[in-house]
């Protein structure tokens, strides 16, 4: 961006703040917001108007008022398994939602407004919306302070914590404006907190979402190929590949500093992953989607029987075999 571009910018986002956020013209947060329109989503300060201006929903927007009828057109029930996935560059948030052991696409919301530029948070006060594999529980569901509905998204994670990440309520909230977090306004933040916390009174201890810069397919990686977050998000692209082929959450581990993905099957779908919990009050408990802190496990008789599919595991895991006796990463 030049120099007047930059000056355009800043300017608008003086006359924005007061909209955006009630400030008044001396507040420090005007800088948040000329650092939001940074290189991608120019139209984030055009939402933010329109927001303020009452001109909701957002284009796109599906209709809440019928979220039951939306629902049983799928053939899908407030209460199922629900993975979340985020798109920065295209400014979009999906709902998907699991129907026989396996999940459809239920909806797609504009996201209001994100702050920073493609990448992940590396800092406390960096201004910047994450990029990873996060999962939501029952104790990141937020009803109190500013947003009575809100979504915490767990950053750091243990891959954040590994490379000294730090920060800390990354939320998923209403309204338009965002210094870090991701702002979806009030009306759309409530539908998809209702689906969240009736996914977790169904049973399901976490709820998955994936946060990517853009759709990982090879034409956008390839336009950013000089990014210094290539290798990242190539990590990132096995996450989005798996997702895209089985149409379920991906085992996703820690190891050795970088995630590691593998294919669920259709049995771990919903396979209660802890048998004590899976029995408290007769629920089905599934933690699909979560994140294991330790390296995946070697295939220990491939190698004896069958060295092709050693080669194969070898080679989706982008290496060798780790050892089993490998400690857990970041801890």
């Amino acid at each position: 961006m030049n120099g007047d571009a930059l000056r355009r910018v800043s300017s608008l986002a003086w006359l924005a703040l007061p909209l955006a956020a009630g400030a008044t013209a001396t507040s420090r947060p005007a800088l948040a917001l000329s650092i939001e329109l940074k290189d991608v989503a120019p139209d984030r300060i055009e939402r933010q108007r329109a927001a303020e201006a009452g001109r909701l929903p957002l284009p796109g927007t599906p209709d809440m008022a019928y979220l039951q009828e939306r629902l049983a057109g799928q053939g899908l029930k407030s209460g199922s398994p629900v993975l979340m996935r985020l798109f920065k560059a295209e400014q979009q948030l999906e709902i998907w939602i699991e129907k026989e052991n396996s999940y459809v696409l239920f909806a797609s919301y504009p996201i209001c407004n994100w702050s920073g530029t493609l990448g992940p948070k590396l800092r406390e006060g960096d201004r910047q919306t994450p990029e990873g594999f996060y999962t939501i529980t029952s104790r990141q569901l937020q009803r109190f302070g500013r947003w009575p509905r809100a979504l915490n998204l767990g950053y750091p994670n243990s891959f954040d914590r590994a490379h000294d990440r730090t920060g800390s309520y990354i939320l998923m909230h209403g309204g338009c404006s965002s210094v870090g977090c991701v702002a979806m306004t009030n009306p759309v933040i409530a539908e998809i907190y209702g689906l969240v916390a009736a996914a977790m009174r169904g049973g399901n201890r976490y709820v998955p979402v994936h946060v990517f810069p853009f759709r990982m397919t090879e034409e956008n990686l390839s336009a950013r190929k000089s990014s210094e977050w290539q290798s990242f998000w190539l990590d990132l692209k096995e996450g989005y590949e798996s997702f895209e082929r089985t149409h379920r959450p991906p085992r996703i581990s820690m190891c050795e500093g970088r995630y590691r993905i593998e294919d669920a099957s259709v049995e771990e779908a919903s396979k209660p992953k802890d048998a004590e919990s899976s029995h408290k009050k007769g629920r089905r408990y599934s933690a699909a989607g979560s994140i294991r802190e330790a390296c995946p496990e070697p295939l220990v008789t491939a190698s004896e029987s069958r060295p092709e599919l050693a080669a194969e595991h070898m080679s989706r895991l982008g290496g060798p075999l780790p050892s089993a006796s490998a400690p857990p990463s970041g801890r």
